[in-house]
């Protein structure tokens, strides 16, 4: 028997591969099938089963290419309608894999149709979890994602207490939980860095499975200080229901060079301009109207929550090298209509004579030691971030999710300083400031993390639990 878990760091998520003498199970597998296919055919194994634990809101799953590819079965838990052909577990239904069997425990909570596969081996020794989005390290799936429910949060909440109590919870202690997030996540609030635990330590230790925990009390738990998803998620959803467009056909059609006439032709056709290249090289000269979002940071959950129209025609820059992996990232989150990248990059924009912008940077020591009380400064970081610890002063707090709503708020008279966390953020913030006319602001490099470091003053630190939302 061999389990290997295939972490994605970009997303925080967990796709599986089991395998038995010689068939396999692929669960939550990403957009792109290749890297399972290989695993399988390396090891002269078929694979069987693609087992989904819910309709995924924060990724578009490879199910449906997997399946046609490899003639395996989508296996979804009850309440499932996707829009093809697949199957729909029963609740306990047992699938057998080599001489190992997954037994579906529809745990209905996250979603009415999420479910956990419970691995037994050879022996029927339960072994392994395969929770999904039921329960996380230190969390549970958060329960305000489901689609086209009529159900209400607290609803789904108290599904989610009944499954954990009534399925996963009486489950022996030495199991191994391997979940379908880790931290990082929108999925839930606050997920650990480990990417799996034992059962019984997390009884010990994740807040949703107190022992003493009423049902009341769960729903309050988890439904207190849940934030608005990010805006893709009903869309990745609703592609991983009706199912999406070919990979290799997204591929192909995003992964293409073009000329500098093809490329400025797609921008006067409404194509959006995003630039990939690293967090250090784009402020040194970039492509007017550009939106930054570099391949070096969150990208993915990025794009996601910042290009509000997901069948929007993307063009792109990206460091020599990284073109294919910009289409594959962006399709992951089923932004399916990128039309291709700049031939020759930034310098064929500068050959041709073709005007470029910058953006002014400050060190965190510079701008601490000009610092002063009027000094104009915005703090793109979440909500929670900026309460948690901040800059004392003429500071205003801008997340960066809604920051292109708010960019009638920035006065563009006055220079205007603009931070994050680490200095990622802060440039995004700054290229759709830009976009939206407002180009008298600096970053400050390193962000917060870097302010800690010098003289400048900062509100006393709020613990996470006691943080206004």
């Amino acid at each position: 028997m061999r389990i290997e878990q295939l972490y994605t760091k970009c997303l925080a998520e967990a796709a599986y591969y089991i395998e038995s003498e010689g068939e396999v199970a692929i669960i939550d597998p990403l957009r792109e099938t290749a890297p399972y296919i290989e695993m399988a055919n390396e090891a002269n194994s078929k694979i069987k089963y693609i087992f989904e634990t819910h309709f995924h809101a924060d990724f578009v799953s490879g199910h449906v290419d997997l399946a046609a590819k490899t003639g395996a079965s989508i296996v979804y838990g009850p309440n499932a309608k996707p829009n093809y052909e697949t199957h729909l577990g029963k609740d306990n239904e047992v699938f057998k894999i080599g001489n190992i069997t997954i037994t579906l425990l529809h745990t209905p909570g996250h979603t009415m149709e999420s479910s956990c596969f419970l691995l037994k081996d050879e022996n029927g020794v339960e072994k392994a979890i395969f929770s999904g989005d039921t329960l996380f390290i230190g969390d549970v799936g958060r329960p305000d994602l489901a689609v086209k429910s009529d159900l209400t949060v607290q609803d789904l909440a108290g599904h989610l207490f009944d499954s954990l109590r009534n399925k996963v919870m009486p489950l022996p202690n030495d199991i191994i939980v391997y979940p379908g997030h880790g931290a990082g996540s929108s999925c839930g609030k606050n997920m650990s860095d480990e990417t799996y635990d034992t059962l019984g330590h997390q009884k010990e230790t994740n807040y949703a499975l107190r022992i003493d925990m009423t049902r009341e009390e769960f729903v309050k738990e988890v439904t207190d200080g849940l934030v608005a998803p990010p805006q893709y998620f009903p869309k990745n959803a609703k592609m991983n229901i009706m199912g999406y467009e070919n990979f290799d056909t997204v591929m192909e059609k995003g992964n293409k060079a073009l000329s500098l006439d093809e490329f400025n032709t797609l921008v006067e056709q409404g194509a959006l301009i995003l630039d990939t290249r690293h967090s250090d090289i784009f402020p040194q000269g970039y492509i007017p109207n550009s939106l930054f979002i570099g391949l070096n940071g969150s990208f993915a959950p990025w794009v996601g929550a910042l290009i509000t129209n997901i069948q929007q025609p993307i063009i792109f820059l990206a460091d020599e090298g990284k073109e294919e992996e910009v289409v594959r990232r962006l399709s992951r989150v089923g932004y399916d209509n990128t039309r291709g990248y700049l031939s020759g990059g930034i310098q064929a924009w500068k050959d041709s004579g073709l005007k470029l912008e910058s953006i002014e940077e400050m060190s965190p020591e510079q701008f601490a030691n000009s610092f002063t009380d009027s000094t104009p400064t915005i703090d793109v970081r979440k909500e929670t971030e900026f309460f948690s610890q901040h800059v004392i002063g003429n500071v205003i707090n801008l997340p960066l999710s809604n920051i292109a709503e708010k960019s009638n708020d920035v006065d563009n008279d006055s220079k205007q300083y603009v931070h994050c966390a680490g200095g990622f953020r802060s440039l995004i913030a700054i290229s759709i400031l830009k976009q939206n006319g407002v180009h008298n602001v600096v970053n400050v490099q390193g962000g917060f993390k870097a302010l800690e470091e010098t003289t400048i003053p900062l509100s006393t630190y709020a613990c996470p639990s006691t943080m206004v939302d």
